[in-house]
């Protein structure tokens, strides 16, 4: 790539004293991290970090920038000075780490390589400099392990296998237990499969070590488990990642010697406390690994009580720089304390809520902070149920309750299993020794993880809390043999694959098949069966409540249901709805009143007809009677008849072998010949697009202005009970204003009529479903019929990308999000650039023709926490949802009136 395409920056090198927590953007959160700690004054190894722009110039032109190597080598010159050692020299050599480190944490999907600098040279070098030959050659054995894995694309499981046949050659299970001699011999043997397997030596060159090290952290970007990871968390692909080198410390130099995670409180529950895991004699690897099982970080204090003091305080003055829960990475050499890394850490959806008003009662951030500290996808979360603590269950196992939940499927024992029995509709547990980041698309497909060994820091356990999925790690007395596809269970009882396990995330229990589940306590709260504030109210439930009180408090949108029947309305405003956005008909006419929508299709004249519309007006006028009971004072926006009546008759082939038998045995078939003639007459090519919505009322006389008379009736009859109905009159897949005119002026005759014959001045507003390009497009006409628009983001999405939805999500969506075409379905999160533009335009043209025009969303985008956030941006009135998802639509247009403040005041 020529110098001119490069970005225009300054240098592509900094190093730790010279960057700060803000600078995530261009250092990557390790780096940016790495130097804050370091401004801090807190003990860090030297050393600096190559730049997200250097990343973005080699991931654009496949070579590193012309001045990067010119800059590291500088920065290499300044940290060998500031050592006193050369890199991988023969006699007191210095030996770097190369780790990765995106702006977003991806916990595992990129690489690290440590103790770069070792060679046949410095090993023993390193030797004499420690004092222990066994560390120098375990540090030696593990640089070309991680080399050869990361760098040059060997088999990891080659050296693994290496690895257990020299624990099994020396009778041993934990490689602690290997002497200088054999860790002499598995180097051999490691060179031997590097060689074979990548055409070449591993190199002895310390600087060739380095570059070719940052070149593969840079290739890990786009690695297929990086890549997946970043559409599970919604991250952008264009980021890129920065790259640290810092200089080695050592926590594999003896018992004096260890490596650990600790997180300032529990990233599980959220509770204050000493939490985390140490590993002695260990390296960093060794503990997310979960290669060796750890012991509490509390241990620590009994191991090396000096250590463990300054820990704390550090881990206290990190928690109030950064005002939340910091995950932290430390090495202990040989008495030392080293910080190796911070971040603000993951939790799970309750520590989340518990923290953040934990936070506000310390006085460290604000009401509004907690807001944002939160989120609707967490608050959902919450409200799953949970295992019933009153259930015969048969417990066969108990580890660390490392992500909460309740999960039942089955047992499987490997990825590819667990994307392959999920897609065909199976829930399943992915169990595991412990997982590492290739097991990425089976931990996203399974409904919980269960590992046999690590802990709460665990690869398993920190990329389950990042994607709320139930996790227990750690159950020791399980053994997991993926090799024959089974577990075994104290007792002796055998789990084979297929077999129904239950985990708690929540206590780290294990059963054996599947638990009963009941409601969360949660749940419980929105629906009015658990007071907060009450003396023995649930401390998360007390949390949720604060939080939630705030957010209603500052939103601007209003929430309303999704609801068809008094029963769902009644729920949803338990939940807090503040109206009814859709009311379907439709639903309305199924059941027993399906023979009357029969008699209307298949009337011949207009007293035919006219008798059908007689018969279903009163069973119309009953049901809105009992919806705008339930929702009295609140508005209650009903949509007339939408779909094509063909949904109302038999199925064709039902029917056609209805008819078919029954004329060969010369039985009486008028009805169902009619019937069928019916549902020739009505079938269409694609109904979707066909003969519905307002189109049915301008082709079926009396259809529309029945249901207008029913919904005019009930709120007479409410009004006269010194009720308050609010009822709206929505018109769908309005394409022209002219369809819109004609209905409303139908609309308006036998709303007169009613109010005339009751006695009763009525207020009934009509409006229009905007889900046709077409009707976004002429906003600005159909406003002068219409006194609100609902946007029918279903319809819209469907029609704009060209879409059948019944059809596309099964047959090809999965390929587009592979792919990266979608980031996320436009059917669950709405689609800015496209539909989103026609939403804002037609916002914006209703409201230029009529100022005071209310404007409202009721696709399934009305539930959506990041689709709720662009309703509020452009302008809309209210979202509708279904009930479950009001409170998470409550909250998020809460955090979006609070971001826009908050965008105001800067």
């Amino acid at each position: 790539m020529s110098e001119n395409k490069e970005p225009h920056v300054a240098k592509f090198v900094y190093d730790f004293t010279e960057g700060n927590k803000d600078l995530k953007d261009l250092l990557g959160g390790k780096g940016a991290n790495l130097a804050e700690m370091t401004n801090l004054g807190l003990p860090v190894p030297p050393g600096f970090t190559i730049t997200t722009e250097a990343c973005k110039v080699y991931l654009e032109s496949g070579e590193e920038p012309a001045a990067l190597r010119d800059e590291v080598s500088a920065h290499l010159d300044a940290l060998e000075t500031r050592m006193g050692k050369k890199l991988g020299q023969a006699d007191n050599p210095l030996l770097v780490s190369v780790r990765s480190g995106a702006k977003f944490s991806m916990p595992g999907m990129m690489d690290t390589v440590l103790n770069i600098g070792l060679s046949d040279k410095s090993v023993k070098g390193l030797a004499d400099q420690a004092g222990d030959e066994r560390f120098a050659w375990d540090s030696y054995r593990r640089l070309i392990q991680m080399f050869g894995k990361t760098v040059l694309g060997v088999d990891g499981e080659l050296f693994e296998d290496a690895l257990d046949k020299a624990k099994e050659v020396k009778k041993v299970t934990v490689d602690t237990d290997l002497e200088a001699a054999d860790l002499k011999k598995l180097v051999t043997a490691f060179k031997k499969i590097v060689k074979k397997e990548a055409g070449r030596d591993f190199p002895q060159d310390p600087r060739e070590q380095m570059d070719l090290a940052i070149e593969a952290v840079f290739n890990s970007w786009n690695t297929d488990r990086a890549k997946l990871y970043r559409r599970q968390e919604r991250i952008p692909g264009d980021l890129g990642t920065a790259v640290n080198v810092c200089s080695m410390v050592f926590g594999n130099l003896g018992p004096d010697s260890g490596t650990g995670v600790a997180f300032t409180r529990d990233p599980a529950s959220g509770h204050q406390g000493v939490y985390g895991d140490y590993l002695q004699n260990a390296q960093g690897e060794d503990v997310v690994a979960g290669i060796r099982n750890t012991v509490p970080l509390a241990e620590l204090e009994t191991i090396d009580k000096k250590s463990y003091d300054q820990l704390m305080q550090i881990m206290e003055t990190l928690e109030n720089h950064y005002k939340d829960l910091c995950d932290i990475e430390f090495t202990i050499e040989r008495g030392q304390l080293w910080m190796l890394q911070t971040r603000v850490g993951k939790r799970t959806a309750g520590a989340a809520f518990r923290i953040a008003t934990q936070l506000v009662d310390q006085g460290l951030i604000d009401e509004a902070e907690a807001l944002q500290r939160v989120n609707g996808a967490q608050l959902a979360q919450l409200m799953f149920p949970k295992f019933d603590d009153e259930a015969k269950v048969e417990q066969v196992g108990r580890g660390i309750a490392a992500s909460p939940g309740a999960a039942v499927g089955k047992a499987v024992f490997d990825s590819y299993t667990a994307v392959k029995w999920s897609r065909s509709g199976e829930k399943v547990i992915l169990v595991r020794r412990e997982t590492n980041p290739d097991d990425l698309d089976g931990m996203i497909a399974a409904e919980g993880i269960l590992t046999s060994r690590g802990g709460k820091t665990s690869h398993a356990a920190v990329v389950a809390r990042g994607m709320g999925k139930t996790c227990v790690c750690g159950a020791e007395e399980l053994e997991v043999d993926t090799k024959r596809r089974r577990m075994t269970v104290p007792g002796g009882h055998v789990v084979e694959e297929g077999d129904l396990i239950s985990i708690d995330g929540s206590s780290g229990k294990v059963y054996l098949g599947e638990v009963p589940v009941v409601p969360s306590p949660v749940v419980e709260y929105f629906e009015g069966r658990m007071h907060a504030g009450a003396q023995d109210a649930d401390e998360l439930v007390e949390a949720v409540h604060r939080i939630m009180a705030f957010a209603d408090r500052k939103r601007r949108l209003r929430v309303r249901a999704n609801a068809d029947n008094a029963e769902d309305a009644l729920r949803a405003r338990r939940f807090g709805a503040q109206g009814i956005g859709l009311c379907r008909t439709e639903h309305m006419f199924l059941g027993d009143r399906r023979e009357l929508v029969e008699r209307l299709i298949l009337a011949h004249t207009e007293e035919e007809r006219e008798e059908s519309l007689k018969a279903l007006l009163p069973l119309q006028k009953k049901d809105f009677v009992e919806l705008f009971s339930a929702m009295d004072g609140l508005p209650v926006t009903v949509r007339l008849l939408d779909p094509p009546l063909h949904e109302f008759l038999p199925d064709i082939t039902e029917l056609s072998v209805r008819v078919a038998l029954a004329e060969s045995r010369q039985e009486p078939h008028e009805n169902e010949l009619r019937l069928l003639q019916a549902v020739h007459r009505l079938h269409e090519q694609n109904p979707m697009l066909g003969l519905r919505g307002v189109r049915l009322g301008l082709v079926i006389p009396g259809l529309f202005t029945m249901q207008v008379r029913a919904i005019a009736e009930a709120a007479a009859e409410r009004k006269n009970a010194k009720g308050d109905p609010r009822a709206e009159i929505m018109i769908p897949l309005v394409g022209t204003v002219q369809e819109l005119e004609i209905v409303r002026e139908e609309a308006d005759q036998v709303i007169a009529e009613v109010e005339a014959a009751t006695g009763t001045k009525l207020k009934l507003s009509i409006g229009t479903m905007i889900e046709l390009p077409r009707a976004a497009l002429t906003a600005g006409q159909i406003a002068e019929a219409a006194e609100f628009f609902s946007f029918g983001t279903n319809d819209l999405t469907q029609t704009v990308w060209g879409f059948s939805r019944d059809d596309v999500e099964a047959s090809f969506f999965t390929a587009y999000l592979e792919k990266g075409i979608f980031g996320v379905s436009p059917f669950e999160t709405i689609d800015k650039d496209g539909v989103g533009s026609l939403v804002a335009a037609a916002a914006q043209a209703g409201r230029a023709t009529r100022p005071d025009l209310k404007l409202g969303v009721c696709g399934e985008h009305g539930g959506d926490p990041e689709s709720v956030h662009f309703f509020h941006e452009v302008g809309l009135d209210y979202v509708s949802c279904s009930p479950f998802r009001i409170p998470v639509a409550r909250l998020e247009a809460g955090r979006a009136a609070t971001q826009s403040e908050g965008s105001d005041h800067r």
